[in-house]
């Protein structure tokens, strides 16, 4: 009876050893992860091409001040990498939407949403980002990404959204 567990422990290491698997001979498989993208297990980062390596690499947003659809530099920087991922991948579709905080009318808010998307349009066009490939919508205060009704959450709100819809692997 005393040799029972130390038996059990034997099983349990030879279980485990048999099962180990070396690291050079660990085979490739894509998984899909909750984000719906697909990632190499050998290594930690999003798949080139993909929604996440877009998001990633490329940043999908850019921040507003308030009343205003004009670009500072780090939203410039951003779009710069946007269109340096766009070029790499022909085949990529775009949504930018445009958003506003809650202060403001629906009208006013849809209408300053449509001049922050257009913004962001106009400065991928101008590096080089085929117009055909990019589609606008303004949300004004509509899809707020943060509910508070506080200054740094309007800041959050503030900006304009880069969705890639069609042509990213998968």
């Amino acid at each position: 009876m005393k040799l029972a567990p130390f038996a059990a422990l034997a099983a349990c290491s030879l279980l485990v050893t048999a099962c180990a698997s070396r690291p050079d001979e660990t085979p490739v498989v894509p998984e899909t992860n909750t984000g719906g993208t697909t990632t190499d297990t050998r290594t930690t980062g999003p798949v080139p091409g993909s929604i996440a390596d877009f998001e990633q690499n490329a940043g999908d947003r850019v921040f507003f001040g308030l009343d205003r659809s004009d670009l500072d530099n780090a939203s410039r920087e951003t779009l710069r990498r946007q269109a340096a991922w766009l070029a790499q991948y022909p085949g990529t579709r775009i949504l930018i939407a445009g958003n506003a905080d809650e202060r403001g009318t629906r009208e006013y808010n849809l209408a300053l949403g449509a001049r922050r998307a257009n913004s962001v349009r106009d400065f991928l066009v101008s590096q080089g980002v085929d117009a055909s490939r990019i589609s606008t919508v303004s949300y004004g205060k509509e899809r707020p990404t943060c509910t508070q009704s506080t200054e740094s959450c309007w800041a959050q709100n503030r900006n304009g959204i880069t969705v890639v819809t069609s042509g990213a692997v998968s």
